[in-house]
């Protein structure tokens, strides 16, 4: 399978993506893309400990204390704020990690292939679902 084809598959399966580092503000780009992929009409649930909830999803200070299985998990972090974040990530089950633009880490990634994830690394969720979906 061609990276097209992956990236296009896990679009097409994915219902529910966990959102490390969803911000408040609307002006920041993690905000605008929750928003995105919201009417886009995937479920978004806001990974933030410093809010109640984002884009009107009750907001979880980790991923262990959301209450509903995760398929992708999307990562805002820093490169070196990734591994604990895919750790996590493999214990509630998710299916795929996906590091937005900007943000490699090879060792996290090797991790989670090795604990049966899909790996996304210095990807724009948004920009490949318009690429795929909106012509």
């Amino acid at each position: 399978m061609n990276e097209e084809q992956f990236l296009r598959e896990i679009l097409e399966s994915t219902k529910t993506i966990a959102t490390v580092g969803l911000s408040t503000n609307p002006a920041k780009v993690s905000n605008e893309i929750g928003a995105y992929l919201q009417n886009a009409g995937y479920r978004v649930i806001p990974v933030n400990p410093k809010a109640d909830e984002i884009l009107g999803e009750k907001s979880y200070p980790d991923l262990l204390s959301i209450p509903v299985p995760i398929d992708v998990v999307q990562i805002f972090r820093k490169p070196e704020d990734v591994p604990p974040v895919v750790e996590a990530a493999i214990k509630v089950g998710a299916k795929v990690v996906w590091m937005q633009e900007g943000i490699v880490n090879e060792e996290a990634a090797e991790v989670g292939r090795e604990a049966g994830l899909k790996v996304v690394m210095d990807a724009c969720m948004r920009a490949m679902h318009r690429y795929f979906f909106e012509g």
